[in-house]
């Protein structure tokens, strides 16, 4: 779907109003990051449009499994969810996930940053109305991936719930399952309202079996290519029909060359799991020095001696800026910053000394342990490196006594011809 058209079907409610829970896990973002990464790297055409599996308790939605969903087109260009195949592949589904049962909770697709706009009304009334009233949207924006490549910061996902919003003044909105009536008017009328979408705040969850899921994925992260599969078979089907002449050999050994050298600097498992870790690591700096900084803008940003303007009537500080770039002061934000400066010192030994010297000795413990692993390794490899020498040297003692005994025999051999020689 596009990414054109400004959204105007965003409520202006806030999500704080919504009683939704919504528990997000990560092989939700697993699957739609590969459906949303084939779909580009393989230039399909239209939307992209999937379906959520998950539990609904009551007001609380977990998002645990997705599945990609076959589309096509109506009138006026607006596409909807081919039904017979949508139900055969959500009954499927259903049956292979029974304990915990799951449940259509939603549907995922890519939008613009300002949210889902007319196109993607159809795909959800289809849903609500079909099989959950409920049903909320996970919006994934690609350009928000593109625009914050390397930097850490919020998911490029929003999740949505639908809502019914008054288009006469300032309606009652409600719901599809707890606010089933609308707006009256005076005489008795339904205000007519139209389908709005609000947003969700949601929590990251996970379990063991998601997170070796996801550690593996992180590690083979580190070591993957892109081969361009068109380029090979193209060069097969030349290779096969043209005669190999002597410029054409040098080629195809400088390619076997470039080859080799390629195989020869693939990554080992070792190399992959110290270069996933430092990159982890490197983030987790590059988190922490962008935290510090929004932390130092904001403080930067307070009114100089915010404290210090009193109001005579009632004693109250106001916190008021005192220029444009200057922003209002919040003591629950300074009390936190406050909190984490106490809690600093925790971090930093009491005793330098004592703890550079405790450090030194568990580096040196742990250096000796190594020394004499490599020390046994040493003697087992001199050990059998004797035990191969004497086998060497056996062997070659056994055979020069075999030679010499040889060499023996033949000389007797010839003395005893020598004397029955005159007497034939």
């Amino acid at each position: 779907m596009t990414e054109s058209n400004p959204s105007s079907l965003v409520s202006a409610h806030k999500s704080s109003d919504s009683g939704l829970q919504i528990h997000l896990h990560p092989l939700v973002l697993l699957t739609v990051s590969d459906l949303i990464t084939r779909h580009i790297l393989r230039q399909r055409t239209g939307p992209i449009v999937g379906a959520l599996l998950g539990q609904h308790n009551g007001r609380d939605v977990t998002l645990e499994h997705a599945f990609e969903c076959q589309v096509i087109g109506g009138e006026q260009g607006r596409v909807h969810l081919h039904q017979s195949l949508f139900q055969t592949r959500l009954m499927q589904y259903k049956d292979v996930h029974k304990g915990p049962a799951l449940e259509l909770v939603g549907w995922f697709t890519a939008t613009p940053p300002t949210g889902p706009d007319t196109q993607h009304v159809p795909i959800h009334q289809q849903i609500i109305q079909n099989y959950n009233e409920t049903a909320v949207l996970l919006a994934f924006h690609p350009s928000k991936v593109l625009a914050e490549a390397g930097q850490g910061g919020r998911l490029p996902f929003t999740i949505y719930e639908s809502i019914y919003e008054s288009t006469k003044g300032a309606g009652k909105s409600g719901r599809h399952d707890t606010d089933g009536d609308q707006s009256m008017d005076v005489d008795g009328q339904e205000t007519p309202s139209d389908l709005k979408f609000r947003e969700l705040t949601y929590s990251i969850e996970t379990g063991e079996a998601e997170m070796i899921g996801v550690d593996f994925v992180a590690r083979g992260g580190g070591n993957a290519t892109n081969v361009d599969t068109s380029t090979k078979q193209k060069g097969k089907g030349q290779a096969s029909q043209a005669p190999v002449t002597e410029g054409d050999s040098k080629v195809v050994n400088s390619q076997q060359e470039a080859k080799a050298l390629n195989d020869a600097s693939l990554l080992s498992p070792e190399d992959e799991e110290l270069i996933t870790s430092l990159t982890a690591r490197a983030n987790a700096v590059k988190m922490l020095h962008s935290r510090i900084q929004v932390l130092k803008a904001y403080l930067t940003s307070l009114p100089p001696s915010y404290l210090t303007n009193v109001d005579e009537d009632n004693g109250l500080t106001t916190k008021e800026p005192t220029s444009p770039n200057q922003v209002d002061t919040n003591h629950v934000i300074l009390r936190s910053i406050q909190a984490l400066i106490h809690r600093l010192p925790i971090l930093i030994p009491a005793d330098g000394t004592a703890f550079a010297q405790e450090s030194m000795a568990e580096k040196s413990d742990v250096a000796l342990v190594s020394l004499l692993g490599d020390l046994t390794k040493a003697t087992m490899a001199m050990r059998e490196m004797g035990k191969k020498f004497d086998l060497v040297n056996t062997t070659r003692q056994r055979k020069r006594a075999g030679n010499r005994f040889t060499q023996a025999f033949g000389d007797v051999d010839d003395l005893v011809e020598e004397q029955m020689a005159p007497m034939g």
